[in-house]
Formats: C-alpha cells, structure tokens, sequence
C-alpha cells in the first residue's frame, strides 16, 4: 500500500508542476511552437537522468522514493502523451516544418538532458 501511496503524493506534486512550468513557459514565449511541453519533457529527461543514477548508485536511500520521484513525480510531470498529441495537431494544421523540428529537437536535446541528468546524479552520488 505504502509505494501507491508514494506515486500518487509524487503524481499530485508532479501533476501540479507540470501546470505550472506550461502555464509560465507558454506565457513567455507563446504557443506558436509548443514550447510549455517541450519545456516539460526537457527538464523531466534531466531529473529522472539525475534520479535514477543517484538511486542506482546509492543503495543506502529509501527504496520508497523510486515510487515517489521517477514513477510518480517524474510520470505525472512529463508529457509524452502530450506531445504526441501536439505534433499531430500541428500535422494536421496544415503543416510539417513544426511538427518536424519538434519531434527531432525533442529526441536530440532529450538524450542530451538524460546524459547530463545522469552525470550530475553521479557528481551526487
């Protein structure tokens, strides 16, 4: 009972997050390219590059935070889903430049983000 306990109070914390940093990204800088998302899942590859290695590396911390911050912080702050369905939108809006250098941007900075979140969780662990 304790870890679905841990992944809702990290889904909840997660969930709220992810409103706001769209809410503020997307306030700044508009909703043309859906920078928010973007934004989102960016930041999410980072944390969960740093989380998990600290997780692995660290066997001395409580296996109850994998429920409260990969599983749930991190699973209710990105935005895959989102993501998916935003580059059909823009597909279907009638073009591909967009929907195109987002997905490619996604995947190249999102490895870039995993990388350094997992050699800063090194540095921390």
């Amino acid at each position: 009972m304790q870890k679905f306990l841990l992944t809702g109070t990290g889904g909840f914390f997660g969930a709220i997050a992810r409103l706001w940093v769209d809410t503020y990204v997307s306030s700044r800088l508009g909703t043309r390219f859906p920078f928010g998302t973007f934004v989102i899942n960016m930041s999410g590859c980072f944390a969960i590059g740093v989380m998990l290695t600290i997780l692995n590396h660290r066997l001395n911390i409580n296996p109850g935070w994998r429920y409260f911050l990969p599983i749930g912080f991190v699973g209710a702050y990105t935005t895959f889903s989102s993501f998916e369905f935003e580059t059909l939108s823009y597909y279907q809006g009638g073009g591909w430049f967009i929907p195109v250098l987002y997905v490619t941007m996604s995947i190249l900075i999102g490895l870039v983000c995993v990388w350094a979140g997992t050699m800063v969780g090194k540095l921390a662990a």
